[in-house]
């Protein structure tokens, strides 16, 4: 039972420890000492921004937000007041386009780790043969701390479908307002 009592207090404060690390800013390059609890267990690392003995395990208010969300999208061929170059910043989200929460939100959405949310369609995909129009985009900037330099296009079923994807960043066919 001792044993039991000792593993899960070393437990709790690992996991108290880790939440302070991520938590708290970064050390100012400060070297980690050696800190011994009270009652003979072998010492901890920790730095004094983090100490892992005291911290108390807790969610963080908020996610921090990215800096550098910013993209230009260049619009063509989409139709009258559509076509446009426009900036656009999320995380807050504002910018020169007529709905830049919903743009952002759509790419929110469509982010996933490890995934390229301006992937173009993979080569040798099976796409139906309809032609979705002349409209053409350019999507260019930094989206997650990554460089974009994006094409659509409406030139097949796989290419229409990750156009409209990126609805309301990307104008909807035959809307009247620009994108």
């Amino acid at each position: 039972m001792k044993q039991v009592t000792r593993i899960l207090g070393a437990a709790a404060a690992s996991a108290a420890g880790l939440a302070a690390l991520c938590a708290a800013p970064p050390a100012a390059a400060a070297p980690p000492a050696a800190v011994a609890p009270p009652d003979g267990r072998p010492a901890a690392l920790t730095t004094p921004a983090a100490p892992a003995a005291s911290a108390v395990l807790t969610a963080p208010a908020r996610v921090p937000a990215r800096a550098g969300d910013r993209l230009t999208v260049t619009v063509r061929h989409a139709g009258a007041g559509a076509d446009g170059t426009y900036v656009l910043f999320c995380h807050p989200a504002r910018g020169a386009h007529p709905d830049p929460a919903g743009a952002c939100g759509a790419l929110d959405r469509g982010t996933r780790w490890g995934r390229d949310a301006f992937a173009p369609v993979p080569e040798g995909a099976m796409c139906t043969m309809q032609y979705g129009g002349p409209a053409t985009a350019r999507v260019t900037g930094t989206w997650a701390g990554r460089p974009v330099d994006a094409v659509f296009r409406r030139s097949d079923g796989c290419e229409i479908e990750r156009w409209d994807r990126m609805v309301p960043l990307l104008p909807q066919p035959g809307s009247p307002v620009r994108p």
